[in-house]
């Protein structure tokens, strides 16, 4: 029996995927790829004759039940997910149940879409003399999130945040933003569709994130934080009066 490979498609633009993943994507045989976030531009990777399921239009016992079927008759299998398949990528469950088959699995990372919103921002997440944590974290919605892990419990710490699967509920996520301890005129921004061709970059603040969404409503990050102002220090490892190992200081 061959390895399943979960293999991270990147943000969205085909050629940000990892050449692993390309690789692995390249010599599939069956592709199960997650429909409703991935770019179908990377199915553009697949050889000829691959057989392709769209895991979108799936249940998981089906997806497990194509990766058995599959695995069963020496076929190699990529499991595509978007981003990094270790962030909500729900892997965890499909790979328990593989181990349960007794069929391996491997995972190949993938660029996440925060990196991607940041870089389309053209913004550094983690400025000296302004914050170096980012939290990554999500609104409650159809999943809920621990009761410690609110976005209003989040916000106490004022660091950099970045809010996937939850475009939809702006008004609740701007009022507990607030609520939690950022300043209403704290900048933030709406990245929808990072790096694909439908990218769309919305700058707010807190205070405006509701009215700024202008209709979008998925598929978005939510980025905070003052990260995103001009105010912030250089950088201690340039600094002329700073030694390293590689550079002594200068007077």
């Amino acid at each position: 029996m061959g390895i399943v490979h979960f293999v991270g498609a990147g943000p969205g633009a085909a050629d940000l995927i990892t050449l692993r993943g390309k690789s692995l994507l390249e010599n599939a045989d069956v592709v199960i790829y997650a429909g409703s976030l991935v770019s179908p531009n990377l199915l553009a990777y697949a050889k000829r004759g691959c057989e392709i399921h769209n895991s979108a239009e799936m249940t998981l016992d089906e997806v497990i039940d194509a990766i058995e079927a599959a695995v069963g008759m020496g076929k190699a299998v990529v499991r595509l997910h978007t981003g990094d398949p270790s962030l909500y990528g729900a892997i965890r469950e499909q790979m328990d149940k593989l181990a349960a088959l007794n069929i391996e699995y491997e995972i190949c990372p993938g660029v996440s879409s925060f990196s991607a919103a940041a870089a389309s921002l053209g913004a550094e997440y983690t400025l000296p003399g302004v914050t170096q944590t980012v939290i990554l974290t999500r609104a409650a919605g159809k999943t809920p999130v621990p009761e410690g892990e609110t976005v209003r419990a989040l916000a106490s710490h004022k660091a950099t945040m970045v809010l996937f699967l939850s475009a939809g509920l702006l008004e609740s996520v701007a009022h507990d933003l607030v609520a939690g301890g950022y300043m209403p005129h704290t900048p933030a921004a709406i990245v929808y569709k990072a790096s694909w061709k439908e990218e769309k970059i919305v700058r707010c603040t807190v205070g405006t994130l509701a009215q700024s969404a202008s209709g979008i409503g998925k598929t978005a990050l939510i980025c905070v934080g003052d990260f995103l102002g001009n105010g912030y220090e250089l950088s201690r490892l340039y600094a002329s009066g700073f030694s390293t190992e590689y550079r002594r200081a200068k007077e």
